[in-house]
Parts: structure tokens; sequence; C-alpha cells
């Protein structure tokens, strides 16, 4: 087994809570990069919606990520999914606004 392709532990720290994570090596600056990016979208959220917690930021952070993924896989404007998850996120926001 070559040294990129070993698996590891890692403890990554989503929303301020700490995962273990078992992992290949060459697999590590992306699975940080992504709880990261994670971590930043929380953010954004308790900054706008401080009386939410933060099962409400991490439902509309991976809102966000999945319907750009899905925009990305499907190609904008293409993919029948987009304008449902679109609503959900419209309908998402305005409950947290409450």
């Amino acid at each position: 087994m070559s040294e990129l392709s070993e698996t590891f532990t890692i403890r990554v720290n989503i929303a301020d809570r700490y995962y273990p994570l078992k992992i290949k090596r060459a697999d590590e600056a992306k699975v940080r990069n992504a709880a990261k990016k994670i971590n930043d979208t929380v953010f954004q959220y308790r900054k706008v919606y401080s009386d939410k917690d933060a099962q409400d930021f991490l439902a509309m952070a991976a809102l966000q990520f999945v319907t750009k993924l899905t925009d990305l896989d499907e190609g904008e404007g293409d993919n029948k999914y987009t304008d449902f998850l679109q609503d959900i996120n419209q309908k998402l926001e305005a409950a947290l606004e409450k």
C-alpha cells in the first residue's frame, strides 16, 4: 500500500463539534477544506440569525452546498431539482427569519 493511499484518523471540527474521520492521507486537505467551508457558512448564518441553533445553521449550509453541487452536476438552469431546492431554501430562510 503506498503512503498516499494509507488511511488515518483525523478530528474535524464542524459547528463546534469534533468528529473523528478515517480518511486517505491524500484526502486530508480536501476534507479539512470542506470542514472550513461548512464552518464559514455556518458562521455567516449565525451572524444573520442569532436566535437559531446549530442544527438550523447546518441544515441551511447543507442545502446551500447541495444546491451548488446539483447546479454543477446538471448545469445551471438545466436541472429539474434546482427550482425545488431553491424553493426549499427560500422557505427555510423565511422560517429562520421568524
